[in-house]
């Protein structure tokens, strides 16, 4: 199992696609592993070295004692970079993921070369609404908020057509280690970057979905708005659009990613 050491926490991480090819690295979000990303992974792997990786607390990697916090989570990903050997990579994460992109664009703009920030937010929810899925996460487990969490992530209209997709997902969100999902709730419910990110640079491709909950399409429009140039594709879905939309989410970060 390839891992690397993040400062004692194995992060576990899968390499495909050709040796020489550009490196995207795909970044996962809260309450799912790197095979969130199974739709895209053999697509991008065409013309990308794509790396996919479990976030601190999730799928194959470490989980220890929280709260975490993004700065951490930033770590993480600099210590993948790091040890890939690279110059620069391109990055493409979903909600936590895009808002571990947002703090390497503000931090380690030097290490990226193009920015996609999915069905993400600057500030996300409110500490209370965060304080109360950890403290049901602590008493009862995971399984105590997946069937929530599931209406935030897809439409009424693909939980109701795609239940095999959706029990997949469900499958995955159960299986996160309860003290990883809750130091990663913790370190997005501490996040706020809605300032910051206004000193990315970086071509930045902003995908939103037009149904989603918990990052909205306005949360979408204001990183677009906040990063000079920032391109903004709109998908008919909710949360998690590459899963909901897998053949426009790969057309839209294709596109952006191969633009010359």
């Amino acid at each position: 199992m390839p891992v690397i050491d993040a400062d004692g926490v194995p992060i576990h991480f899968e390499i495909e696609g050709p040796e020489k090819a550009p490196v995207l690295i795909l970044s996962n979000s809260l309450g799912t592993n790197l095979h969130m990303w199974d739709d895209q992974a053999p697509v991008f792997a065409k013309h990308f070295r794509v790396v996919r990786y479990d976030q601190r607390g999730h799928g194959l990697s470490g989980a220890p004692a929280g709260p975490y916090s993004m700065d951490l989570l930033g770590q993480d990903a600099l210590a993948i970079i790091k040890h890939l050997g690279v110059a620069k990579v391109h990055w493409c994460g979903l909600s936590m993921g895009g808002m571990t992109g947002m703090w390497l664009g503000r931090h380690a703009a030097e290490h990226i070369d193009r920015l996609v920030l999915a069905n993400t937010a600057a500030k996300s929810m409110t500490p209370t609404a965060w304080n109360t899925r950890i403290s049901t996460v602590n008493t009862k487990g995971v399984e105590a908020v997946a069937d929530a969490v599931l209406t935030i992530w897809f439409t009424k209209d693909f939980l109701e057509r795609s239940p095999k997709t959706v029990a997949r997902m469900r499958e995955m969100m159960v299986a996160t280690n309860p003290v990883g999902y809750v130091g990663c709730s913790a370190a997005v419910r501490d996040m706020d970057q809605r300032w910051a990110i206004r000193e990315i640079k970086l071509p930045t491709l902003v995908i939103a979905g037009r149904h989603d909950p918990a990052t909205t399409l306005k949360d979408g429009e204001s990183i677009a708005e906040s990063i000079a140039g920032a391109k903004l594709v709109v998908l008919d879905s909710a949360h998690i659009s590459n899963i909901a939309q897998p053949a426009a989410f790969n057309d839209a970060v294709e596109g952006f990613l191969r633009k010359g």
